[in-house]
C-alpha cells in the first residue's frame, strides 16, 4: 500500500509550490502533482511585478493592499536575485484622476504597512526630469513611487526547488483523473503524460488549479461549491526598447484602466494589462488584434514616440482566476484570495481562489493554519517569511556586492554572462560556473550563451524538458538568442534526456 501523504497539492502554479514549500518546511509529508510544467500558464504570464497593488485603494481593499505592501519587503529580501526595486512615474494625464485624488492614494500607499527599503512618493514637475524627454508635450507633472520587480515564472521554480528539498514530491506532466474517499483518506488517481497510472493517498487534497479549480471540484471530485472562479483574461505585448531610462511609467486611461510600459529585458519594453472576461480554454488563451491596438493607443496617449502593432516583437497572455465577487466590471472584481476548506465526503479539500503573485506567501500560511486542525497534529511555525529561496542567500541581499564578488571569483567570463547567472541562479550559480575559468569550459555554446552546463543544470535541478521551459519559463532567452537556438537545443534535450 502506498504512503498516505498528509498533503496532495493539485497545481504547479505560485500558489501550489508555495503551499507545498511552507507545508514540506513543517514537517509535513507532500506530494504536488502538475498537468504542464512549473508556472506553465498564469504564473508565467504576469506583469512580473510584487506590488501592493496601487489602483486597488479605489475599491477600498485596505486588508488586501497592507498585505501586499508587507510581503513586497518581505519577498524583497528572501529572493533578491529575482525581486529587485522599480521606479514607476505616474503621470497626470489630461482625462486621469484628479491630481489630489493621486496625492491621497499615494500617501496611503506609502503609510499603510511599514517601509523599510523603497523610498516614499514624491510629486514631480516633468520640466526637471528625464520623463520629461519621454512623455508628451502636453503632460508637465507627475508622480514617483517605488514598487518592486520579480522574475515570476522563476518564483514559481524557486518555491519548488525549495520543497523538493524539504522533502515535498514534485510530479510533473501529472494529471489527476479522478479522486475519492475511502475510509477517511484520499484515493487520488493520477496520469503521467507516458499514460503510467497510479494512486496517491493523502489526508488533505490542496486544489491550487488556478484557472481549472472549479472543473476540479465539479467534475473531478464532483463536490459542489457555492465559490466560483471569475476568468479575467490579461495580456501583454513586448516591443524595441522604448526608451533609455530605467524607470517604468503606469498609465491612467480614459476608461479608467492603468497599463504598464516598462524597461524589459534590457532591449525592450513591456506594455500591459488588458482585463477581459475570459470563458474560453485557458490554456489556448491568446492576444487578439483589438488587444494589441487597445495597449499601443494607450500607450501613444502618454508617449512621445507612439507605439504601432507592427513594433510587437512578442506577446502572451494568461487567464487570471479571480474570486467571483459578482463585480460587474472585470477590473473591479477583486484580487484577493478566498480559500475555502469543505470537509467532504470524509476528508478535507482546500480550493484556492484568486490570489495574486505578491501575496502568495502569506496565502500559504493561511492554507496551513487551515488545515492543521484537519490534521489532526501541530504543523509547527510559520517560516517562510525570513527563509531564503534558493539562491537568495548572500549577504545582506546586496545583489550588487554578490555580483562583484562573482565577477572576481570567475574573471575570465564576460560580465553579462556572470549578471545573468546571479540574477536568475543567485548562489546557485556555483553548481554551473565551479571549476572553470572561461565560458568555453561549460561546454558547446547552443546560442546567445547558453551553454551546455546551464543546460545540465536546468535538467537535473529544474525539472526543463523542452526549448520552451528553458527558453522562456527558466529564462527569457528566446527574445535573445539567433535563430537555430531552439533547435539546436532541442536535439541536445532529446538526447541528454534519452540518457537519463
Amino acid at each position: 500500500m502506498n504512503d498516505i501523504k498528509d498533503i496532495l497539492v493539485i497545481g504547479g502554479g505560485i500558489n501550489g509550490v508555495g503551499i507545498a514549500r511552507d507545508a514540506a518546511g513543517r514537517g509535513l509529508s507532500v506530494t504536488l502533482i502538475e498537468r504542464d510544467d512549473l508556472a506553465a500558464h498564469t504564473s508565467s504570464a504576469s506583469t512580473k511585478l510584487i506590488h501592493g497593488g496601487l489602483r486597488y485603494l479605489e475599491y477600498y481593499e485596505f486588508r488586501l493592499v497592507r498585505e501586499a505592501l508587507m510581503e513586497r519587503e518581505r519577498l524583497l529580501h528572501i529572493a533578491p536575485h529575482i525581486i529587485w526595486p522599480l521606479t514607476f512615474i505616474l503621470p497626470e494625464g489630461p482625462r486621469s484622476r484628479a491630481g489630489w485624488k493621486l496625492r491621497a492614494g499615494l500617501w496611503l500607499y506609502d503609510h499603510l504597512a511599514p517601509r523599510q527599503s523603497l523610498p516614499a512618493s514624491q510629486a514631480l514637475r516633468f520640466a526637471r526630469h528625464p520623463a520629461g524627454e519621454i512623455l508628451a508635450d502636453n503632460i508637465r507633472r507627475g508622480f514617483s513611487y517605488s514598487d518592486c520587480w520579480v522574475e515570476d515564472s522563476r518564483l514559481v521554480i524557486l518555491n519548488a526547488m525549495d520543497a523538493r528539498e524539504r522533502g515535498a514530491e514534485i510530479r510533473l506532466h501529472t494529471s489527476l483523473s479522478k479522486a475519492a474517499v475511502v475510509d477517511g483518506v484520499w484515493h487520488a488517481e493520477i496520469e503521467s503524460a507516458s499514460g503510467q497510472r497510479e494512486t496517491l493517498l493523502g489526508r488533505c487534497l490542496v486544489n491550487a488549479a488556478g484557472p481549472w479549480v472549479g472543473d476540479i471540484l465539479g467534475t473531478v471530485l464532483h463536490l459542489p461549491t457555492h465559490k466560483s472562479v471569475r476568468k479575467v483574461k490579461g495580456s501583454h505585448i513586448i516591443v524595441p526598447r522604448l526608451y533609455d531610462e530605467d524607470f517604468a511609467f503606469i498609465l491612467q486611461n480614459p476608461d479608467g484602466r492603468i497599463i504598464f510600459v516598462i524597461p524589459y529585458e534590457g532591449a525592450f519594453s513591456l506594455i500591459g494589462t488588458t482585463d477581459i472576461p475570459y470563458d474560453g480554454d485557458p490554456a489556448q488563451v491568446q492576444i487578439t488584434p483589438e488587444e494589441t491596438a487597445y495597449l499601443c493607443a494607450c500607450a501613444s496617449r502618454y508617449l512621445r514616440k507612439p507605439v504601432v502593432p507592427a513594433d510587437v516583437v512578442r506577446s502572451y497572455s494568461g487567464v487570471r482566476p479571480l474570486y467571483d465577487d459578482h463585480a460587474a466590471n472585470a477590473s473591479a472584481v477583486t484580487r484577493d484570495y478566498v480559500l475555502d476548506l469543505e470537509k467532504g465526503p470524509g476528508a478535507p479539500v482546500l480550493s484556492v481562489f484568486g490570489g495574486k503573485i505578491t501575496t502568495y506567501r502569506r496565502l500559504a500560511e493561511h492554507a496551513l493554519q487551515l488545515l492543521e486542525p484537519e490534521l489532526g497534529k501541530a504543523t509547527g511555525q510559520s517560516w517562510t517569511a525570513t527563509a531564503a529561496l534558493p539562491g537568495g542567500d548572500f549577504p545582506g541581499a546586496d545583489f550588487d556586492r554578490f555580483l562583484q564578488q562573482l565577477s572576481s571569483r570567475y574573471a575570465g567570463f564576460p560580465v553579462a554572462l556572470l549578471r545573468r547567472y546571479a540574477r536568475a541562479y543567485g548562489t546557485r550559480a556555483e553548481r554551473i560556473l565551479a571549476g572553470h575559468q572561461r565560458p568555453e569550459e561549460l561546454g558547446e555554446d547552443l546560442g546567445g550563451g547558453l551553454y551546455e552546463a546551464e543546460v545540465q543544470y536546468l535538467v537535473a535541478q529544474e525539472w526543463a524538458n523542452t526549448p520552451e521551459d528553458i527558453l522562456w519559463r527558466r529564462s527569457k532567452l528566446s527574445l535573445h538568442v539567433p535563430s537555430g537556438t531552439e533547435q539546436r537545443l532541442r536535439q541536445y534535450l532529446e538526447k541528454t534526456i534519452s540518457k537519463r
